[in-house]
């Protein structure tokens, strides 16, 4: 007997709903990569001003230029760090910042008017619509906390914090989760097979601890990338020609040192891209031992190689001492395999709900 499920918004309608929220995750998707490569060229405290509306409109006038390039010049970057900065090399910054502000307008934009017409047309359901909301009150909210990490480097800082880097960055990839999610969601994406063995709960528990342990190491990342912890150890699998490096708790009170000290955080780092790696492995062995839905168990073959492919990324990139393009693709890669283990855990708990 074929098995039937019972899914909230299946009719027809959905496509174009679907295609809209895989479009902005795709957008979302792209907003990351740029971001890193904001970080990674020093551009980010180059707008030293926030203007949600005005500041689309990038300066169109040597005066305009000048006038930026002054409040530039004015914060501890500039003057500790890139004094005597040229305003060609100042604009060659600023491009970047503005394309990573202005994507973050754009996708605000792409996200609210097609809500609002989905909505007004009744293409949605009161679940879908409350769900959708709370996506677009993030997406709100990151904009704010945008802001809120680069006012920690206007003042005293020649960067920005680490702390706020790592929120900022943790809220993109719940934005990225919670529309992959949605846009699975909402639509006819079932299992559906014949006597087929689904899933079982400890496995659906084992796939959400894998997309809340790289949501983790995530945010590890960032911390390491605030720090610019990369062009540190840049040797593997030993740090310093130890396994477990010198130097970890050397920070007091003894929690600081998982936040502030670049020795620790890279270990941590380390050691949780270790456990995914086990995690992702385990599951996937257990998926293909005792699951015969084709869909669940190409699933879990994509997952297990996009780890092992971010794995690499991660290793090159460190050993090549963090050159951008690396570290670029390495944050992309990230951002692909949460995606995956979103997906994969949606497909696993969609076709635990079939009834045979």
């Amino acid at each position: 007997m074929v098995a039937r499920c019972i899914t909230a918004d299946t009719h027809a309608g959905m496509v174009p709903v679907r295609a809209w929220l895989f479009g902005v995750a795709a957008l979302v998707f792209v907003m990351i990569t740029l971001g890193g490569a904001t970080r990674l060229t020093g551009s980010g405290l180059s707008i030293t001003e926030w203007q949600p509306i005005l500041g689309a409109v990038p300066p169109l006038s040597e005066t305009a230029w000048l006038d930026a390039f002054a409040k530039y010049q004015a914060i501890p970057q500039y003057t500790r760090l890139n004094k005597g900065m040229s305003l060609d090399a100042f604009k060659a910054i600023f491009w970047w910042e503005w394309s990573h502000r202005f994507l973050g307008r754009l996708i605000g934009v792409v996200f609210a008017v097609p809500f609002a017409w989905f909505w007004v047309t009744g293409r949605l359901s009161k679940r879908s619509t409350s769900k959708l909301v709370g996506v677009l009150a993030l997406g709100a909210a990151q904009a704010f906390i945008g802001w809120f990490m680069v006012q920690s480097g206007l003042t005293e800082r020649l960067d920005v914090s680490q702390f706020r880097l790592a929120l900022h960055l943790s809220v993109a990839f719940l934005i990225l989760g919670a529309l992959i999610w949605l846009g699975f969601d909402l639509g006819r994406d079932v299992i559906a097979a014949a006597s087929a063995k689904t899933a079982t709960q400890s496995q659906r528990a084992w796939a959400s601890i894998i997309a809340v342990a790289i949501f983790v190491q995530v945010a590890l990342g960032a911390l390491v990338a605030g720090m610019k912890g990369g062009l540190t150890y840049n040797t593997w699998p030993l740090m310093d020609g130890r396994l477990v490096p010198l130097g970890l708790g050397a920070l007091e009170p003894w929690y600081l040192n998982a936040f502030e000290n670049v020795t620790a955080v890279q270990f941590n780092h380390r050691m949780m891209a270790y456990l995914v790696t086990a995690l992702v492995f385990g599951h996937v062995f257990s998926i293909i031992r005792t699951v015969d839905v084709v869909r669940l168990r190409r699933s879990a073959a994509l997952l297990a190689a996009a780890v092992v492919i971010q794995v690499i990324l991660g290793i090159w990139t460190l050993l090549a001492v963090v050159p951008i393009p690396l570290a670029l693709a390495h944050q992309a890669g990230a951002a692909a395999l949460f995606a995956i283990a979103v997906r994969h855990l949606f497909l696993l708990c969609r076709a635990s709900s079939c009834r045979l």
